[in-house]
C-alpha cells in the first residue's frame, strides 16, 4: 500500500534528520516504528502526511508512493483525500469543543454523507464512552479518554492508512493495553496501520512488521516476532519495562481483545 524509498529529511538548512530510509507497509498489515528520542520516527509520518512544512522540513532525496501513485510532493489536504489520516503525537483534540463536535471535525474528509454515517457508527463501536460523553467538552476528559477521541476523529473520514504517532505516551499500564486491543480491531475491519511507538513491547505485540530507526537511518527492519525475539531489539527497547507493568498491559489487551472479536462480528455480520 505505501511505499517509503530513500527518503531523505532536513529541517533548517544543517538537521537532517533522515537519510536513505526505505519502509513498506502492506495493506494488510500493522508496521511498527521503534526508535528512541530523536530517532526520526515523527519525521517519517510528517513527510507521508505531507506535514513536513508546518514544522520547517522538506523532503530532499527519495520518494513516497501510496497505492501506485507518488504522494511526496502532496499537500496535507490531498493526502487525506486518497486515504491516509494521522493521529498526532500529544493527542491534540479540540478542548473546548465537545466529543460529538471533535469527531464532526474528522467527518469533514468523509467521501459523502452515507460514509459518514457508516464511520460514525464505527466509532461508537469502537468507543462506546464516547458515545455515553458526546456532548461533554473533549479538554475534560481523561488521557486515555483523549487519545480514543483523536483515534476516533480520525477515523471519521474513513481511513485507508492510519498514521499513529506514540498512542500510549503517558497512559497508565491497563490504558496501553485498551489501545494495543484497539489498534488491532482497526486493523481487522480493513484498516492499515503505522504505528510509531517507543513502547516497543506494545508495538511488537501488535504489529505484523516492525523497522527501528536510530539517528534517521534504519537499523533493523523485519517481521515483528522475529525482532521481538532478537538479541539487540531485547537489549535497546525491550529491556527497560517493568515485568509488573507488561503483565498489567497483556491482561487488559487480551480482554479487549475479546470484547474486540464480539464487536467485530457484530459490524461485519
Amino acid at each position: 500500500m505505501l511505499t517509503v524509498r530513500g527518503l531523505s529529511v532536513r529541517y533548517g538548512r544543517s538537521v537532517r534528520a533522515l537519510e536513505g530510509v526505505d519502509v513498506e507497509v502492506p495493506a494488510d498489515g500493522v508496521l511498527a516504528v521503534l526508535g528512541g528520542n530523536g530517532a526520526g520516527k515523527s519525521t517519517l509520518l510528517r513527510a507521508v502526511s505531507g506535514t513536513l512544512a508546518l514544522h520547517r522540513g522538506a523532503i530532499t532525496d527519495g520518494e513516497i508512493v501510496f497505492d501506485g501513485e507518488r504522494i511526496d510532493r502532496s499537500s496535507p489536504a490531498a493526502v487525506v483525500r486518497r486515504g491516509i489520516v494521522a493521529v498526532p503525537e500529544g493527542r491534540q483534540v479540540f478542548a473546548r469543543m465537545t466529543v460529538e463536535e471533535n469527531l464532526r471535525t474528522g467527518g469533514l474528509g468523509a467521501r459523502s454523507a452515507a460514509a459518514r454515517s457508516t464511520a460514525r457508527d464505527r466509532v461508537r463501536e469502537l468507543f462506546p464512552a464516547l458515545a455515553e460523553r458526546a456532548g461533554q467538552r473533549a479538554g475534560l476528559l481523561s488521557g486515555g479518554e483523549q487519545q480514543m477521541l483523536a483515534i476516533g476523529r480520525a477515523l471519521m473520514s474513513g481511513p485507508r492508512l492510519l498514521l499513529l504517532d506514540e498512542p500510549s505516551l503517558g497512559l497508565a499500564p491497563q490504558m496501553v493495553g485498551r489501545i494495543a486491543a484497539i489498534v488491532r480491531e482497526i486493523h481487522a475491519q480493513g484498516t492499515a496501520v503505522v504505528l510509531v511507538e517507543q513502547n516497543a513491547t506494545m508495538a511488537l505485540q501488535v504489529a505484523d512488521h516492525a523497522v527501528a530507526l536510530e539517528v534517521g537511518r534504519v537499523a533493523l527492519a523485519g517481521a515483528a516476532a522475529d525482532l521481538a525475539a532478537s538479541d539487540e531489539v531485547q537489549r535497546l527497547y525491550l529491556g527497560g519495562h517493568a515485568e509488573s507493568a507488561e503483565q498489567a498491559a497483556a491482561e487488559v489487551c487480551a480482554a479487549e481483545q475479546q470484547r474486540a472479536g464480539r464487536r467485530l462480528a457484530r459490524w461485519t455480520a
